[in-house]
């Protein structure tokens, strides 16, 4: 497989890690509930009952067996996970690094366009402000006015307008770099199942493989 296809698979165990986990963490999937009804205690002649109360859960009765998997998905994880950090340090491109910047890159590029869209603008608002004068008998009084607003940018457009067009293009040309990578990167791992496999296909052929 290629380095994009171990980053896929990789979270496809990542995936199935939670999964099992999360069944794992439900409290009454890992127990046994019996119920005994005294019935003896109450009345001589009757019998006592037990009853075992059965979650209402998929995998409640293969607990240790998925024990076993959420290990064998780990020790896959840790297997794959070595191989990929081989591949990328022998890669001459930092390919986290520069997706991390790439980001940022991208984010900026779309705040700088935002700007350069920005336009001056002038309105006037009639009879929206408030001021104060005396009148003939010397007392002050309010009257109405016209508000005028004007909104002038106050950076340079056109510099922001090319810091936005070199953030693109050095975000696409890094992403280029990075897919050749990816795509282009051996990385000497056999998927034990395929990725587009369901968490009870994948669990139930780790069952048949690894019958204990």
């Amino acid at each position: 497989m290629n380095l994009k296809e171990a980053f896929r698979f990789q979270n496809k165990l990542q995936s199935l890690m939670v999964t099992v986990e999360e069944i794992l963490m439900v409290e009454d999937n890992v127990i046994k509930t019996q119920k005994t009804y005294l019935y003896k205690k109450a009345m001589p002649q009757a019998s006592n009952e037990t009853v075992t109360e059965v979650p209402n859960t998929e995998y409640y009765d293969q607990i240790n067996q998925l024990t076993d998997f959420l290990l064998y998905l780990l020790r896959e994880h840790e297997k794959l996970s070595a191989i990929i950090n081989t591949v990328k340090r022998s890669l001459t491109l930092d390919i986290d690094g520069e997706i991390s910047l790439n980001k940022h890159r991208q984010r900026i590029a779309d705040i700088f366009r935002k700007m350069t869209a920005i336009r001056n603008s002038e309105i006037v608002k009639q009879k929206a402000g408030t001021g104060y004068c005396f009148n003939a008998e010397g007392n002050q009084v309010a009257y109405k006015c016209d508000i005028k607003t004007v909104k002038t940018i106050n950076f340079d457009r056109n510099k922001v307008r090319r810091y936005a067009t070199e953030l693109t293009t050095k975000s696409d040309s890094v992403s280029a770099e990075v897919d050749s990578c990816m795509i282009n990167s051996v990385v000497d791992y056999t998927a034990p199942f395929d990725v587009n496999d369901s968490f009870s296909d994948i669990f139930d052929d780790f069952l048949l493989r690894y019958k204990k």
